[in-house]
C-alpha cells in the first residue's frame, strides 16, 4: 500500500480555508457586538438615600452586579430630593436615582432601568412605590407581586412591567 502525502500545495490550501472560517465568526461576533441592544451598555447611577437604610444598599449591589457604575449620596433630607426630582407622592420609595436623564425612585430591577435608557421615552423616570418583598434589594421572605410605574413631569403614570 501506498502512503498517501499532501502536496504543499493542498496543505496551503486547508489552511486558506481555516483562516477564511476564523475571519468570517470573527466577523460574525463583531457584527453581533455593535448589534447588541443597548441596554446592556453600563449605566452611571447616582443614588441618594438615608444612610441608615440596609435595603438601600442591597439595591446599589442589585445594580453593580448588572454592571452599573453607581456613585452613592447619603442623605438625611430624602424629602428634599424626592421634590427636587419631581417624584410624586404616591409614587415614593426610601431612595432616589437619577441615571442619564431619568429619575429612578425605589426597587427598580437594572432590566427595567437599562430598558429605560434604550428606549429613551419622554418621560421623568421609574419608580417601584414603597418597598415590595421580591423585588431587588427586598429579598427574603415571600415575594408579593409589584409594578414598575413609568412617570412623567406632568404626574401622568403607566404600568412598565409588572413582577
Amino acid at each position: 500500500m501506498k502512503p498517501q502525502y499532501r502536496t504543499r500545495a493542498a496543505d496551503h490550501a486547508t489552511w486558506q480555508r481555516v483562516l477564511l472560517m476564523a475571519g468570517a465568526v470573527l466577523m460574525l461576533a463583531a457584527i453581533a457586538w455593535s448589534l447588541r441592544p443597548a441596554s446592556v451598555a453600563a449605566a452611571e447611577i447616582t443614588v441618594y438615600r438615608s444612610p441608615s437604610c440596609g435595603c438601600c444598599g442591597n439595591w446599589v449591589e442589585h445594580l453593580r452586579k448588572h454592571g452599573h457604575k453607581v456613585t452613592v449620596r447619603n442623605s438625611d433630607n430624602m424629602s428634599r430630593i424626592k421634590m427636587i426630582a419631581g417624584v410624586p407622592d404616591a409614587l415614593q420609595s426610601c431612595h432616589t436615582a437619577i441615571a442619564g436623564d431619568y429619575v429612578i425612585e425605589g426597587h427598580v430591577p437594572a432590566r427595567d432601568i437599562e430598558r429605560l435608557l434604550a428606549e429613551r421615552p419622554r418621560q421623568a423616570g421609574l419608580a417601584v412605590p414603597g418597598m415590595p418583598a421580591g423585588s431587588p434589594g427586598m429579598e427574603g421572605g415571600a415575594p408579593e407581586p409589584y409594578q414598575v410605574i413609568l412617570f412623567s413631569s406632568d404626574g401622568k403614570q403607566k404600568v412598565y412591567a409588572r413582577y
